[in-house]
Parts: structure tokens; C-alpha cells; sequence
């Protein structure tokens, strides 16, 4: 019996996708010469037909994005503590006994791109969104975050969304207006989590001395409060590094390699952005 060697992206829209480039990078630095990964336009309606026609004995595993990420989980074996705390799904693992794990390398993700920029611990953060996104930066500043963390929302419902996370999670939160959000900017460490423009208001009121962002988009890059953070010489991650971190995990669990090649997995994204 050939041993599984295929894995692949869904979702809609999915053609954005640079999860294909980081994957196949990954196989070509380190040989993995059988290993396909695809990218598949999968909507919500159609995932169950898609998942059960899968040859499971070709298939190692899935990465999902948005809308999927929850609409997976009633179609799997079972989950990880870490994706049930956000109840979130990006990463399907098709297991020897042929049962289907899900679990989520957002999280860690983020907490490893953190840590690869010298943030292990900070005493009090800020989230600006309240998202699916900030479900996994929440349960990433439960790893890293000491003290309070600040959620600047949009509305009532998302604040109490926010808060009744974070009492899951164990994290003293609170939330403020979003229109208050440029405070976010004075905390050790902020995560933005919001679409492209969202916050290009808040950038002719960062601080003199801001704590690090973590902007989680990618393109365009780098936003308007990226860049004004960066002139102040504060550090700054990107929707790249989160990209490239949770990419890893996934390529690890897919093919049972102790460590992915990181480096040459970030090259290609990189790569990809820049040829636009």
C-alpha cells in the first residue's frame, strides 16, 4: 500500500491562496519528491461531499480556510483542546486508523512567530478586532500574555463574544470602543486582526514609544499603522510570519517531519507576494 502523500487547501475564495507555495517549497527543500498539494474552491455546502470522496489512501491531510473552519468539525473523529478553545478548525490530519483529527495551528502559530522575534512574555497586550482571527490571538495571548488584555470592538454582541472567550480561556479581559483604539498602541505587544484599512485611522496617533504589532494581513503591505509603528522603531510581524509559522506545524503534521523547513517555506511566500 502506497503510503498517503497528499494534502491540499480549502475554501472560498481560495484561488489568494499561498498555502500551495509554502507546502511545495517545503517538499522540494527537503526532497519529499511524491508529495502533492492542491488548493480546491470548496464552500460550505459542498466540504461534506469533498471530504468524503477523498481516497484515504492518497490523502495525508487538509488545511481550511475561511468559511470552513468551523463548518469541518461535525465531519471529524475529534479535535485538540487547542482548536476547541477558539472552535476553529485549519488543519485536518487523516490518521493510520482512518479517522479524521482537527486541530488548530493558528494559535501556536502565532505564539511561535512571536517568540521567533524575541517575545516570549509580555505584561499586558491589546487585540484590535473581534474576529475569528482574535479567537486565536486571544488563545495565543493566553500562552504569552501575563497580565490584562485590552479588546477594542465594534459592537456590543463582539464584546461580549470577547469576554465570555477570555473568561474561557483564563485571560483577564476587558473591552473598550473601537473608536478608542489607537490606546491599543501603548501596550508591550498588540495584535491587529482587522481587513486592509481598518485601522489607517489609528496611525496619526501612535505613541512616541509603542509596544510591538502584529498585523495579521499580508497584502497590502505594509498598512498605513505598520508603517508609522515601524518608523518609531518598535517591532513589527506580519500576516507572512503567522502564514509561515502555522504552514510549518501543518507540514509537519501532514508528513510526520520533525521540523519543517522553515526558511525555505518563507522564501517561497515571500516569493509570491512579490510577484504579486
Amino acid at each position: 500500500m502506497t503510503a498517503p502523500h497528499r494534502a491540499a487547501v480549502l475554501g472560498s475564495p481560495i484561488a489568494h491562496s499561498l498555502s500551495p507555495a509554502l507546502h511545495r517549497a517545503g517538499y522540494a527543500a527537503l526532497g519529499l519528491a511524491a508529495w502533492r498539494y492542491d488548493r480546491f474552491e470548496v464552500d460550505e455546502a459542498a466540504l461534506p461531499g469533498f471530504v468524503e470522496g477523498l481516497d484515504r489512501a492518497e490523502w495525508a491531510g487538509l488545511s481550511l480556510t475561511m468559511p470552513l473552519k468551523r463548518a469541518i468539525i461535525p465531519m471529524l473523529d475529534g479535535i485538540t483542546d487547542t482548536a476547541r478553545s477558539v472552535d476553529a478548525v485549519n488543519t485536518v490530519v487523516f490518521t493510520a486508523d482512518g479517522g479524521r483529527r482537527g486541530d488548530n495551528t493558528d494559535v501556536p502559530g502565532l505564539v511561535n512567530a512571536l517568540r521567533e522575534r524575541g517575545i516570549e512574555r509580555v505584561a499586558e497586550a491589546a487585540v484590535l478586532g473581534a474576529g475569528a482571527t482574535a479567537s486565536s490571538a486571544l488563545a495565543a495571548l493566553a500562552v504569552v500574555c501575563a497580565g490584562p488584555v485590552t479588546v477594542y470592538v465594534r459592537s456590543a454582541e463582539r464584546a461580549a463574544e470577547m469576554r465570555e472567550l477570555g473568561e474561557r480561556l483564563g485571560l483577564q479581559l476587558r473591552t473598550a470602543a473601537w473608536e478608542q483604539g489607537a490606546q491599543a498602541l501603548a501596550a508591550p505587544l498588540t495584535i491587529s486582526t482587522t481587513p486592509a484599512g481598518a485601522t489607517d485611522g489609528f496611525a496619526d496617533a501612535v505613541p512616541e514609544a509603542p509596544g510591538a504589532l502584529f498585523d495579521v494581513l499580508y497584502h497590502p503591505w505594509p498598512t498605513k499603522l505598520v508603517a508609522a509603528v515601524a518608523e518609531r522603531g518598535a517591532t513589527v510581524l506580519g500576516g507572512l510570519d503567522l502564514l509561515v509559522h502555522q504552514a510549518v506545524l501543518q507540514f509537519e503534521q501532514f508528513t510526520g517531519v520533525p521540523a519543517g523547513p522553515l526558511a525555505a517555506m518563507r522564501a517561497a511566500g515571500e516569493a509570491a507576494l512579490a510577484e504579486g
